[in-house]
């Protein structure tokens, strides 16, 4: 069965970059599949969850390891089904809502969905900023600032391309494993403890520490709660949007055994990354049982705690710089993905397309000046806090991208032969309730400690609010695709408005067009331009601006030498014209070229401006000035632009 898609592409300057569909063999054919699942595997491994990991094993030894495998087995469940979403239809996770659910709703899943990444991206510079502070002893208010600067790397890392990029994160994977496993082996873990870690249980620590002659117990609960954290901090809402979108760089063949292949491969791919993000997550849980829950230290669960005693306690100054490094890599790696999954987020819902740039500033100081308002008023102390904030943030919206998720990869009608199977959707939906339960869980937990401790009233009444919506909306997007398969014409943001027939199109004359001259070997080829555009009735505008200083200091009371020559050339140019039967008139204005250019044009009323661009960029334009946009955004009538 042949299918085809007709729909604007995710990720479109790299959407089937990497050719599948050649001749080649054995692993040259899955190497070319693999990749997408490392770039969201960064997000299982980012700072935001190396808190929880430190305070699991630090304050329960070995014992909660099994929380971390669970937590990977359903993120593996997870994020194979948001890339059969994306193989199989072509959609990206933010198109297929667009596509599905009513307009108002959408905008509330899409602000949901970039409060989410922001909160992720608060998570990534602060565990960045933290690392800059540990490796270098800067304040950490300016490693935050400082990391605005990978803005720019990653702008490079989009040139590059996919594969590039994929191996730059590959990279950095391999820089945090390399830092745990040296710091593993100086710490000599007990092999038998780790393997007990992985039966399930929920150990009272009265009992783990009775057994090795300690008496600070906590209370019973708290395992409990460090499970639902770990769990809470491992599945991340922006992964399923991006995961659908990277599987579309590869170029596949669209027919059921093309569609089939790429998704045993891309299953393959994500096994592969996730269990790797797994053993990194255990590797954190496994040093801090084995430095500080064997030592009796249960007291640590921040970042920078754990950094100031590996050292001391393993008795090598190695273990610290290793532990920095590491997090200044997950903080990096973590962060070049969740501005991917920004670009999806906001093109897929609003297929809305800005400056890369501006995006990545965007989402950058959403994340920044939160932390530096924090920092500059009540202090670095507060900074675990501030992380532990964005993890709860991160769990309210994990159940808007899962349920929507489930969904569609459950409806025959748009998957065909490749809906997931009723024992998937079960076993799905049931890993759903688990996260959403644990996360409504964790974050309640929360919202209750505020209200006990605080008497701000009206802060207690918003929350209240706040809840009451969030629920409402959680059960209107599981209810709405079960109620209504087909949404009514125009209840959706569609890709594009509806098509029209060409034949009733006006087509526009313009009968005074203006031609910005710059009196070089190039204004022939401006002025032919311009005849091209014209009827036989049309008047040209000849435009040139003088900059000479005379011209600068004086404007139109200037007659210098460049004057008088640059009037001669436009009459030349006139006449010429009216030679050739049309009316032309030569306009010499002075100074500043773009704004005098916007100035003739409007006063003349001109319908259509010519304009050369010599194609510089960057520096040149800083340098030489930028003529063509500037008049471009100013003015409101076609501008036609010739390169040079």
């Amino acid at each position: 069965m042949k299918r085809t898609i007709n729909h604007d592409n995710s990720l479109s300057e790299v959407h089937g970059s990497v050719d599948t569909t050649t001749q080649a063999k054995g692993w040259k054919k899955a190497f070319s599949f693999l990749g997408p699942a490392y770039l969201v595997s960064v997000g299982y491994m980012d700072p935001g969850n190396w808190a929880t990991d430190l305070a699991g094993g630090s304050k329960y030894g070995y014992a909660l390891i099994w929380v971390l495998l669970m937590s990977n087995l359903m993120a593996l469940l997870l994020q194979s089904l948001s890339a059969r979403l994306g193989i199989v239809r072509g959609r990206d996770l933010a198109q297929a809502n667009r596509e599905t659910y009513p307009k108002m709703i959408n905008i509330c899943l899409w602000v949901l969905a970039e409060i989410a990444i922001a909160a992720c991206d608060l998570a990534e510079v602060l565990g960045m900023a933290i690392g800059i502070q540990l490796l270098t002893g800067l304040p950490l208010i300016w490693g935050v600032s400082f990391t605005v600067l990978d803005t720019f790397l990653l702008l490079y890392l989009q040139r590059l391309g996919i594969r590039k990029m994929e191996a730059f994160i590959i990279a950095l994977i391999g820089v945090i494993g390399f830092c745990f496993l040296i710091n593993i082996i100086i710490a000599q873990p007990q092999l038998h403890e780790i393997i007990k870690g992985f039966i399930p249980s929920l150990p009272e620590a009265s009992e783990l520490y009775a057994a090795r002659g300690m008496h600070n117990a906590l209370p019973p609960e708290t395992a409990l709660y460090l499970a639902i954290g770990i769990i809470g901090a491992t599945v991340m809402p922006h992964n399923l949007y991006l995961h659908s979108a990277l599987v579309q760089t590869r170029k596949i063949k669209r027919t059921d055994q093309g569609i089939q292949q790429a998704l045993k491969w891309s299953f393959v791919d994500s096994a592969i990354a996730l269990n790797i993000a797994f053993l990194i997550n255990a590797a954190i849980l496994i040093l801090a049982a084995s430095v500080f829950f064997n030592t009796g230290r249960t007291d640590v669960g921040e970042i920078k705690q754990a950094h100031e005693l590996l050292s001391p306690m393993l008795g090598s100054t190695v273990a610290s710089t290793l532990f920095a490094i590491a997090l200044i890599a997950a903080g990096q790696s973590s962060t070049v993905t969740g501005t991917l999954a920004g670009q999806i987020v906001m093109e897929g819902y609003l297929q809305l397309r800005i400056n890369p740039l501006m995006r990545r500033l965007i989402t950058r100081l959403l994340a920044i000046v939160p932390a530096i308002i924090v920092i500059a008023m009540f202090g670095e102390d507060e900074v675990d806090r501030l992380l532990i904030f964005s993890q709860v943030i991160l769990s309210l919206q994990l159940g808007f991208a899962i349920i929507p998720l489930i969904h569609f990869v459950s409806d025959k009608k748009t998957m065909g032969n490749f809906v997931i199977k009723p024992i998937v959707q079960v076993l799905a939906w049931l890993v759903t309730s688990v996260l959403v339960y644990l996360n409504i869980k964790m974050v309640s937990g929360e919202a209750m400690d505020f209200f006990s401790t605080s008497e701000n009233m009206f802060a207690k009444i918003m929350i209240i609010f706040a809840a009451l919506l969030f629920v409402a909306l959680l059960v209107y997007s599981f209810i709405f695709p079960l109620l209504k398969k087909k949404v009514a014409p125009g209840s959706s943001i569609h890709m594009h408005p509806e098509i029209k027939g060409i034949q009733d199109m006006a087509i526009p004359v313009y009968r005074k067009i203006a031609v910005a001259l710059d009196f070089s070997e190039n204004d022939s080829k401006l002025i032919a331009s311009a005849i091209g555009q014209a009827k036989q009735e049309t008047t040209f505008y000849l435009i040139h601006i003088v900059e000479s200083p005379s011209a600068i200091l004086l404007g139109n009371q200037t007659d210098d030498f460049e004057t008088q020559k640059d009037r001669e050339r436009l009459n030349f140019f006139v006449a010429q014209l009216k030679d050739k039967g049309f009316d032309a008139k030569g306009i010499l204005g002075f100074r500043h070229s773009a704004s005098e250019i916007v100035r003739i044009v409007k006063e003349e009323d001109a319908d259509l401006l010519v304009v050369g661009a010599h194609g510089h960029t960057g520096f040149k334009d800083f340098v030489y000035g930028a003529t063509v946009n500037t008049v471009r955004h100013e003015l409101k009538i076609p501008v036609l632009v010739v390169t040079l």
